[in-house]
């Protein structure tokens, strides 16, 4: 009797020796909330309103959370490397300024992305999800005009450009702009009270509705990117107190 030859099944890092998977760590899941709660807690102080730096101590933001140092520690590394914080031997924690430069050339760049992400929801987006963009703004009117309720106003302004970005339905564009809005909202919040700009935003962002639920996609994507290069202009041109 022919005696049949042995089948030798590879194994897992023999048929995938690049694949290399580790177990989740529970310290991992407390990094990745820490991160997200420091990051969301960062863009919303209000540091450009004053000339004074702002610190932050890694012992009591440890202590606030209930958690070791050890996550917080790795959180504070992980916005250093995106440029919110810069941690400082013997001192302490500081949250990052941006200079005027860098604010307008991160405003320029956030302008070309959302221009682009006007054109794709004009291609790809539903017409029930274009719809929720115009009842951000139902509220403001003669009545209720942007300049009287700006805190309201800025959060609507926020909710919309992120909501454009969303229904690009691109994961790449929405990480690339999120960094970049996170960095210029503290710009964005304060210039938005000044010389009125909040009536004419508002102006703006009816337009560029009304061009997406049109799918004109040629005048979406130029109005959005306008719009944008609006505030790197006013930037520009009228910063008096907001920069070291």
């Amino acid at each position: 009797m022919a005696i049949k030859p042995q089948v030798r099944w590879p194994i897992a890092d023999e048929s995938t020796p690049d694949l290399v998977l580790e177990k989740f760590a529970p310290e991992q899941t407390y990094k990745t909330r820490v991160y997200s709660a420091l990051k969301h807690a960062i863009t919303n102080m209000d540091i450009y309103s004053t000339n004074e730096a702002t610190w932050l101590d890694e012992r009591q933001l440890s202590e606030r959370l209930g958690i070791s140092r050890t996550p917080v520690r790795e959180a504070i590394a992980m916005l250093e490397q995106q440029g919110f914080v810069k941690s400082m031997p013997r001192r302490g924690i500081i949250v990052l300024r941006k200079t005027k430069r860098e604010v307008i050339e991160m405003i320029q760049a956030w302008a070309a992305l959302e221009g682009m992400a006007a054109r794709l929801v004009t291609l790809k987006a539903k017409d029930s999800e274009i719809a929720k963009l115009r009842p951000l703004f139902d509220e403001f009117g003669e009545t209720h005009k942007p300049a009287d309720y700006l805190s309201e106003y800025s959060s609507a302004n926020i909710r919309f450009h992120q909501t454009v970005v969303q229904l690009a339905g691109s994961q790449v564009l929405a990480e690339m702009t999120e960094n970049l809005l996170l960095h210029v909202r503290g710009i964005r919040q304060i210039t938005i009270g000044r010389d009125d700009r909040a009536s004419q935003s508002i102006v703006e962002h009816r337009a560029i509705i009304e061009a997406l639920e049109k799918r004109d996609t040629e005048l979406a994507e130029r109005l959005s990117r306008d719009h944008t290069l609006n505030l790197a202009d006013y930037v520009e041109q009228h910063s008096e107190g907001l920069f070291d």
